[in-house]
């Protein structure tokens, strides 16, 4: 039987780590898993039990707004005030999605059709190029790397895109690389949008998660951003809230007119109690913001002090729930895929491989920080192992 759109999607590389774990679990094995970036910190109980409260209502069970309820898009717009001193419209430039994936993939359908491009850097998040691909867009993928200018590769993939590209999605701090931008960056990328007639797309999903002094900028902050950008953001990683499926899409009031629109064709919005409940999240949880960064930092110095020591140097990020590691030289040639389910296999320790988020790369695999500090300091003694017991093979 033939389908439409699928067929465009590569088989999913994450799919086979995920078959072998389960194998490995079933017979008795203790997995590791740092692969699967899915939050294992408890959202904050105040906001559980707003939802439990809320939920008791049968006043909410009925439809909601598929744009969000009123207050929820107020508490965005406080909160994008509070952080970054933007001012946001919460009737005309705040609307709620599913979640910041539901968000991406129906924005792309109105931003985008058949015979249009996308611009997407790479590694990516695989929506980040498939939301595009599945509006029927082409994507034109530009490499991300701390070896050279990113903005210069993108500029130049800008001019030699033909026709030219539509749109630009960008998302930083970056998953999976952790990259990070500065202002400046941003201020070009908006510059640009305004002399080509672009539009900008920018998934701020690590908004809140960064380490040492580090603090992320919002494109919106960018003079003139509002003009040609929106902005997804989620309560995913701030408050650890990823299965809540809590997003936004914030920024342009046309782009944001144009996706209510589609979505009151396409669902009724966020069961009201989790609406009602990340209203609170939004205005009264600001510090649990803190609770969830310094566990992730903690884990990210565990796991980096873990690696080093085990003889495998890896650099640690200012931000995201991530490290990305470059495979070490001796094991490069088997790939990524290889290498982790070698890792699995022998270390007890699930990774992503690096050639899941594109070609470029092939060359490193994530880490996700979504165990406690135990666990990864007994994930790093098994690597460790593992390594020493691998080079005492090719000795042999």
């Amino acid at each position: 039987m033939q389908f439409r759109r699928i067929n465009n999607l590569p088989p999913y590389v994450f799919a086979e780590v995920n078959e072998r774990k389960l194998q490995a679990r079933r017979a008795g094995v203790d997995v590791i898993d740092l692969g699967f970036g899915n939050p294992d910190i408890p959202s904050p109980e105040g906001v559980v039990d707003k939802l439990v409260e809320a939920a008791r209502q049968p006043k909410n069970h009925r439809y909601s707004a598929s744009r969000g309820i009123p207050n929820l898009r107020k508490a965005v717009a406080d909160r994008y005030e509070r952080a970054y001193g933007v001012t946001l419209d919460p009737d005309k430039e705040v609307i709620n999605t599913i979640g910041a994936k539901e968000g991406l993939a129906h924005l792309m359908w109105v931003l985008v059709q058949p015979g249009d491009v996308a611009l997407v850097p790479e590694p990516s998040y695989p929506i980040h190029i498939y939301a595009p691909v599945l509006a029927g867009a082409e994507v034109r993928r530009v490499q991300l790397s701390t070896d050279a200018d990113f903005f210069d590769r993108l500029t130049a993939a800008f001019r030699t895109s033909w026709p030219k590209p539509r749109v630009i999605v960008t998302s930083f701090p970056h998953n999976p690389t952790t990259l990070t931008v500065d202002r400046d960056f941003f201020a070009k990328l908006v510059d640009l949008a305004h002399r080509n007639d672009v539009m900008l797309v920018n998934d701020f999903a690590y908004a809140d998660v960064a380490f040492d002094g580090y603090r992320p900028t919002s494109l919106l902050e960018i003079d003139g951003a509002k003009d040609v950008s929106v902005e997804l953001f989620t309560l995913s990683k701030s408050h650890s809230m990823a299965g809540w499926r809590v997003g936004f899409v914030v920024g342009n009031p046309e782009i944001v007119e144009a996706l209510r629109q589609l979505k009151s064709y396409l669902d009724y919005g966020t069961f009201q109690p989790i609406q009602i409940a990340s209203i609170i999240a939004l205005n009264e949880h600001d510090a649990y913001i803190d609770v969830v960064t310094d566990e992730y930092r903690v884990r990210r110095d565990t796991l980096i002090e873990g690696l080093n020591r085990a003889g495998w140097a890896v650099e640690a990020p200012k931000a995201t729930m991530f490290v990305w590691a470059a495979i070490p030289e001796r094991f490069r040639s088997m790939g990524s895929l290889k290498f982790a389910l070698d890792l699995l296999d022998n270390a007890n320790v699930a990774v992503s491989p690096g050639i899941g988020f594109g070609p470029s790369g092939d060359g490193h695999v994530r880490f996700a920080l979504v165990e406690n500090e135990h666990r990864i300091t007994q994930a790093t003694r098994n690597i460790r192992k593992y390594l020493v017991d691998r080079s005492n093979a090719s000795a042999e």
